[in-house]
């Protein structure tokens, strides 16, 4: 392993940060990765010293060269996989594999800049938590004094209290978005120096695309078998009763009887093509293609047999394969809401950004939802095959909350990445 710096030559985009957690948790994680970022930045500063003095020292034989690269090499393997771990669990970020190199680059620039960034971040906090505690104090208390403050040409006069209080919050926000930039900023320079090659990106793609192509084939034939089921359960099924009432009539003598039976046929055949109309519509609904995925929802909510409220965000349709997963993954939600959970309501959310579509779906049922389950284990293999994530959110009592993230551009990414 050698200690020149890693470069990536191939830049690989951020993954989507976690969605679980209140937005309070995911601030209370951040602050304390980047006070655990600020304690492996000194030790990885000390490490480089040490490790070039080492260098500096045993440089004049061979083995004394080679000792010391050994030490190098295990110890920024080390630290480079403790900065991953903190990454993961902070910051909700997972570079995963083998790094293209040792590291030495990587730890250089993260140390430098991580150790720096996070002694601002928490000046900046404790700075601004004084002035905020001073000024709040001084104006419960009424004990303010006049401040003059003389700028070139001007010259005010403010009382302590309120000037120490806006000062206080403009300090804890700048705090704060100094903060978000740095998390980002580690994120990029772990993206790029920590992750994997672009052989090993490669090898990760082929072999994603290689379990997603054959949940592709499971997921159809789980489809077919369904609407098997459906046809044999309930068409075949209105279709013998028809049969046999048509049956019973052209044989019957007793005009009477047999007008009675022509009317239960009648009634018979519109039960059987509501029933083949309802296992076309729960194939690929043509409003889908017709007017959209606002009245497709629409059309499943009314299906629902709960009250659903569907909360549409998008600015314009989706590409065809995202709004069809899009609406199987609403429509299986709702569906098991219904039948499996005895929810009262249930919510739909579509969102987007300008990598992502979004929907959440959340009921107040039972909970205890099975992702490993038939249907959400077939909408899994849906979104993965488009290169999006499927997650299940159900504890025992309730409320699940189903969330699939696709990519605005589908297919297309696919071949892009495939290219």
């Amino acid at each position: 392993m050698s200690t020149t710096p890693m470069t990536n030559t191939t830049p690989r985009p951020l993954p989507r940060p976690a969605r679980a957690g209140t937005p309070a948790a995911r601030a209370a994680r951040r602050v304390t990765g980047l006070a655990a970022g600020a304690v492996t930045g000194l030790a990885e500063l000390g490490f480089l010293c040490v490790a070039a003095v080492l260098f500096v020292i045993l440089a004049a034989w061979s083995g004394g060269r080679r000792a010391a690269r050994r030490f190098a090499e295990v110890g920024m393997a080390w630290l480079v996989a403790l900065e991953r771990a903190r990454l993961a669990a902070w910051f909700g970020y997972d570079t995963g594999g083998v790094p293209v190199g040792s590291g030495v680059g990587y730890l250089a620039l993260r140390a430098t800049f991580g150790t720096f960034a996070s002694y601002l971040t928490f000046a900046g906090l404790f700075v601004g938590l004084l002035f905020l505690y001073g000024g709040v104090g001084e104006l419960l208390s009424g004990a303010s004094s006049p401040v003059s403050l003389r700028y070139p040409g001007v010259r005010l006069t403010v009382d302590s209290g309120p000037l120490g209080t806006v000062y206080g919050l403009v300090l804890l926000g700048l705090s704060a978005l100094w903060g978000a930039a740095t998390v980002t900023a580690e994120r990029r320079l772990a993206a790029y120096c920590a992750g994997p090659g672009e052989r090993e990106a490669m090898r990760r793609r082929i072999e994603e695309l290689t379990v997603t192509r054959s949940g592709v084939v499971r997921a159809v034939d789980d489809e077919r078998r369904r609407i098997e089921r459906d046809l044999h359960d309930g068409v075949q099924q209105r279709g013998v009763a028809l049969g046999m009432l048509l049956g019973r009539a052209r044989h019957g003598a007793d005009p009477a009887a047999v007008a009675a039976l022509v009317d239960q046929a009648y009634a018979e055949s519109r039960r059987l093509l509501d029933e083949l109309r309802d296992v076309a519509w729960s194939v690929y609904p043509a409003a889908l293609d017709e007017l959209g995925l606002r009245a497709a929802l629409a059309g499943v909510a009314e299906r629902a047999g709960v009250p659903v409220t569907v909360r549409y965000g998008l600015a314009e349709r989706p590409v065809s394969e995202i709004e069809t997963a899009v609406y199987f993954v609403a429509r299986e939600a709702i569906a098991n809401a219904a039948k499996h959970a005895g929810a009262q309501g249930v919510l739909v959310v579509l969102s987007e950004d300008e990598h992502t579509v979004t929907v959440e779906i959340t009921d107040d049922g039972r909970g205890g939802a099975d992702p490993a389950g038939g249907g959400l284990s077939g909408l899994e293999r849906r979104v993965l095959a488009l290169d999006g994530a499927l997650e299940v959110d159900s504890p025992s009592g309730g409320p699940t909350r189903i969330t699939a993230t696709l990519p605005r551009d589908g297919a297309e990414r696919q071949e892009r990445s495939c290219a």
